[in-house]
């Protein structure tokens, strides 16, 4: 096999299937109400999408680390290529860059239950990048029209579908319309919501404390000292 192939092995191996796994993680957490396990799954799982666009389409991205927005910026500024993303997708990128990243309750975090729905739908617009393939990039989502059928050659989701009797297929279709073999008009969800104070957003003053013995990203660490300084300066 040529070096570039082996290359797009890689990034769709490494990239875009272990994505589709982290999806159906993030999936199961989001039914069972598991706000921080959903947010991170579906940040990682965006993630390893974006990187494998870049990495397929050759742009160069070793400064993204796990940041979704400069990802999404060498994308669509790189003049190869620009992700045609709805607005509510967008969003929700968003929401992962400032909350999704830590898995460590650093952040205060909140959930719904028809979140489920907005993933499907960021990771069936993103994903159908994720592919040299023509087909997959040319579907459009219309709105009062179910999703459009995509399959990518050889996907790692293509192949759960199939499998009648995987494990992993009836978490990647409960109640979804993006992904399957029938296209579904409607889902039925539960209502639920949560919101959830991270320790350090209720007891700032415990920072410096605790980052003598644990390590805490330089911009949450610099947000809760100017909180703990607001919070301790004379009235």
């Amino acid at each position: 096999m040529k070096l570039e192939a082996l290359v797009n092995d890689f990034g769709v191996r490494s990239f875009r299937d272990i994505g589709d796994s982290d999806y159906i993680a993030a999936r199961m957490a989001c039914r069972a109400g598991l706000v921080t396990q959903f947010l991170w799954a579906s940040q990682q799982t965006i993630e390893k999408f974006f990187k494998c666009i870049l990495l397929l389409n050759r742009i160069p991205a070793k400064d993204v680390h796990h940041d979704l927005r400069k990802a999404l910026w060498k994308i669509n500024g790189s003049g190869k290529l620009t992700l045609d993303l709805t607005e509510g997708t967008t969003g929700f990128i968003n929401t992962l860059a400032d909350c999704g990243q830590y898995r460590y309750f650093e952040a205060s975090n909140v959930g719904f239950g028809g979140d489920l729905v907005t993933l499907d739908r960021a990771v069936w617009e993103v994903r159908r990048y994720c592919t040299l393939a023509i087909e997959p990039r040319e579907a459009k989502l219309q709105n009062g029209f179910p999703a459009p059928s995509v399959r990518i050659p050889g996907g790692f989701l293509e192949k759960v579908i199939d499998d009648v009797n995987g494990h992993a297929r009836e978490p990647l279709l409960w109640q979804n319309a993006f992904f399957g073999k029938r296209r579904r008009k409607t889902v039925r969800l539960s209502p639920w919501f949560q919101a959830h104070n991270s320790p350090l957003y209720l007891n700032p003053q415990i920072l410096d404390e605790v980052m003598k013995y644990v390590y805490l990203p330089k911009g949450i660490a610099a947000a809760y000292r100017v909180k703990d300084e607001a919070i301790s300066a004379p009235k």
